[in-house]
C-alpha cells in the first residue's frame, strides 16, 4: 500500500467522526439545545409572573417591584412570546428576517425590564455599600435575565446558520491570521472613549455633585474603598487592556506570569457583563432622568439634575465604548475554524 493510499484510508477513516463533530458545533446544533432551554425557562417564568400579577406577589424591600418598564402580567406575554419565537427559530425552513427581528425585539424588551440586576450583582460582590437586597426581587430579575440571555443566544445561532459563511463556525470574510492583529482604530476609540467617560463620571461627583457620602462605619469604609478601586480598574485598566498588547501577553515585570498569554474569560466575561449592565441601567436611567427633566417631582435627599445629566449619560457612554472594545477584542483573540481557517 502506498504513502498516498493510506493516507486517504485515514481520511475516510476519520471523516465521519469530523462531521460528527461539525454538527455538534455548528449554530444549527446550538439551537437543539437552547431552543427547550428557552422554552422551559419562559414557560415557568411567565408562570410565576401570571401568579405575581393575580395579587400574590411577595414583598420587594425599598426597590417596590422586582422589575421596570413592563408590568408582571406584560412580562408573562413577552416569555410566551419567547417560547413561541424559540420554536419558530427552529423550524423555520428558510432565512425569514422578520422572525429574526422578533426574537431580538422581546429579548430586548425582557433585558431592559431587569435594569435593577446589576445593583444585585454589586451588592452581593461587595457588601457595605447600603445597597437595598430582596431575594425574591434579585432572583426574578435574574430569571428575567436568564430568559432574555437564552433567547437572544437561539436568535444568533439561527442568523449564523442561515446567514453564515461556514457550515461549522458560520464566519465570514478572510482567516484569521496567525498571530492576533492589531485593534481597528474604532476599538482604540472605543476603549479611550469608555476611560474618558469614567473620569469624567468622577470629576462630576466632585465637582458638581457630591465629595464624601457622609459617616460610615469601619465595615462599610472599606467595603467603599474596595468599590472605589474596582470602580477605577474597571473604568481604566480594563477597557485599556482589551485594545493594548498587555491585555493579551502578560507583561515581564509580572510575577510567575511573565510574557504568558492572558486567558480570554479573565477580561471578556467582566468586560461584556459590566457593558450590558451600564447600557441598560443607565439608558433605562437616562430615560427616567427625561420625564423628571419635563416634569420635576420633589424627592428628598435626591442628587442635582445638573450632576445626573453628566454622571448618567458618562456610565451610559463608558458602557458602550467597553462593549465595543470587547467586542474587538473577542475578533482578535478568538481561535481560528479548524474546517475554514477564519
Amino acid at each position: 500500500m502506498t504513502s498516498e493510499t493510506r493516507e486517504n484510508a485515514a481520511a475516510s477513516a476519520e471523516r465521519p467522526h469530523a462531521r460528527t463533530a461539525l454538527e455538534a458545533d455548528a449554530p444549527g446544533g446550538r439551537l437543539r439545545w437552547s431552543v427547550p432551554a428557552t422554552q422551559a425557562a419562559a414557560v415557568g417564568y411567565a408562570a410565576l409572573q401570571t401568579w405575581w400579577s393575580l395579587g400574590h406577589a411577595p414583598s420587594f424591600g425599598r426597590f417596590g417591584t422586582d422589575l421596570l418598564v413592563v408590568p408582571h402580567w406584560g412580562v408573562a406575554v413577552l416569555c410566551l412570546a419567547a417560547a413561541a419565537l424559540a420554536h419558530g427559530l427552529r423550524t423555520a425552513a428558510g432565512p425569514n428576517r422578520g422572525l429574526l427581528g422578533a426574537s431580538w425585539a422581546v429579548s430586548g424588551v425582557l433585558l431592559v425590564s431587569c435594569p435593577l440586576l446589576l445593583l444585585d450583582v454589586v451588592g452581593a460582590l461587595i457588601p457595605g455599600l447600603r445597597i437595598p437586597h430582596n431575594l425574591p426581587g434579585a432572583l426574578s430579575r435574574a430569571a428575567c435575565f436568564a430568559v432574555a440571555a437564552l433567547l437572544f443566544s437561539c436568535a444568533a445561532a439561527y442568523r449564523r446558520s442561515r446567514w453564515g459563511g461556514c457550515p461549522c463556525c458560520s464566519r465570514t470574510g478572510e482567516p484569521l491570521s496567525a498571530e492576533p492583529t492589531r485593534p481597528p482604530r474604532w476599538a482604540w476609540w472605543a476603549a479611550y472613549g469608555a476611560v474618558a467617560s469614567c473620569w469624567l463620571r468622577i470629576v462630576a461627583q466632585y465637582g458638581l455633585g457630591w465629595g464624601s457620602p457622609g459617616h460610615l462605619d469601619p465595615a462599610e469604609e472599606v467595603s467603599l474603598a474596595v468599590f472605589e478601586a474596582g470602580f477605577v480598574m474597571a473604568g481604566t485598566l480594563l477597557p485599556l487592556s482589551l485594545v493594548h498588547g498587555w491585555g493579551r501577553v502578560f507583561p515581564r515585570w509580572v510575577p510567575l506570569l511573565a510574557r504568558r498569554r492572558v486567558p480570554r474569560r479573565l477580561l471578556l466575561p467582566p468586560a461584556a457583563g459590566l457593558s450590558v449592565g451600564l447600557l441598560v441601567y443607565f439608558g433605562v436611567g437616562i430615560g427616567q432622568l427625561v420625564g423628571e427633566t419635563i416634569r420635576p417631582r420633589p424627592h428628598p435627599g435626591s442628587l442635582p439634575l445638573s450632576f445626573l445629566w453628566v454622571a448618567m449619560p458618562a456610565y451610559w457612554l463608558w458602557g458602550l465604548g467597553l462593549g465595543v472594545a470587547a467586542v474587538s477584542y473577542h475578533r482578535r483573540t478568538r481561535r481560528p475554524c479548524r474546517v475554514c481557517g477564519r
